[in-house]
């Protein structure tokens, strides 16, 4: 099974084919505005409706939400300057943007791209403090 890089497809998809500047704006807009669209309206359908279809359509609309949720913290990594040319590399966009312009309806289930996320490119540990 093919499973996109969460991080290179947030680069990929910012960058576009031509590395515009307010493609970047875009799409950060898209994702984060997709996270909180999504979130907001999946849970108050699942928390308003008293049958079980509209409700499970809610908490997948809010899993999906949680997909975006997880796109938009990959782009914001992707924000520092020559962050998203180094994710890139010299890699050919192209044709990436052909191989993941298919791989990006994994979208579609819910909490897949926020797994991917936490176990392609965990965060950070926090540093402990040295013991006195």
């Amino acid at each position: 099974m093919d499973l996109p890089d969460v991080r290179r497809l947030a680069a990929l998809d910012m960058h576009g084919t031509a590395g515009r500047q307010w493609r970047r704006r875009i799409i950060g807009a898209e994702f984060l505005f997709g996270a909180i669209g999504c979130l907001i309206v999946g849970v108050w359908l699942a928390a308003t409706v008293t049958t079980v279809g509209p409700c499970l359509l809610g908490a997948w609309i809010a899993g999906v939400g949680i997909n975006y949720l997880a796109l938009t913290w990959q782009a914001a990594g992707l924000w520092r300057r020559g962050a998203l040319a180094a994710e890139l590399g010299a890699a050919d966009v192209r044709g990436d943007l052909r191989r993941y312009s298919y791989l990006q309806f994994w979208i579609m289930v819910p909490l897949l791209f926020a797994i991917l996320a936490l176990v392609q490119h965990p965060p950070p540990a926090g540093k402990v403090p040295p013991r006195p």
